[in-house]
């Protein structure tokens, strides 16, 4: 179930990209070569980055992708970080839940108005379900993240760490500098 999670996300997100990175490309060709455009062009690319950024939280969670702050948290014992792990997920639960339902409510408001799109006849709110299923994806996300927290086989969100990170880049560049200062004398 998980892997064809893994698959789907990957699968969507890579067509979305291809699909808006076409689309902007055969856009500008045809504005600046020919003089034209495609009307529903930029609206369409606009839904389709919705789509990718709501589907991309998502796959960001799982690579560990986001930035967070857990400096402090890093400093507590094992027990108390699981603890501050498990009521932040708790937190990002409520948020997902609250999207979901305010998203709900917000696309069933526009399919009984039966709003349109502005530039192609699709419905507005089959445009905008992305909402729906972006923070759905998210929301299992976060339950796959808390089931492995519960069950010890991972320590917390397993965010990227800038500053870690950005110390190995220092290290790297000193080293470099000091090679060449090597090589000049």
């Amino acid at each position: 179930m998980v892997k064809l999670l893994h698959r789907f996300e990957e699968g969507a997100i890579g067509l979305l990209l291809v699909t808006m990175t076409l689309l902007v490309f055969f856009e500008v060709i045809l504005r600046f070569f020919f003089n034209e455009g495609l009307l529903w062009a930029q609206e369409l690319t606009l839904y389709l980055s919705a789509w990718l950024v709501l589907m991309g939280a998502s796959w960001g969670l799982r690579e560990g992708a986001h930035i967070g702050v857990d400096a402090a948290i890093k400093h507590l014992p094992p027990n108390k970080q699981k603890a501050v792990t498990l009521f932040a997920l708790a937190l990002c639960l409520v948020y997902c839940g609250l999207f979901i339902y305010g998203s709900w409510i917000y696309l069933s408001k526009m399919k009984m108005i039966g709003i349109e799109m502005e530039d192609m006849p699709i419905e507005k709110w089959k445009a905008m379900s992305c909402l729906i299923l972006g923070f759905g994806l998210l929301t299992l996300r976060v339950l796959t993240i808390g089931y492995e927290v519960l069950t010890g086989t991972r320590a917390g969100f397993g965010l990227v760490d800038e500053a870690k990170e950005s110390m190995h880049l220092a290290e790297e560049v000193t080293k470099e500098m000091e090679s060449r200062e090597e090589q000049n004398k």
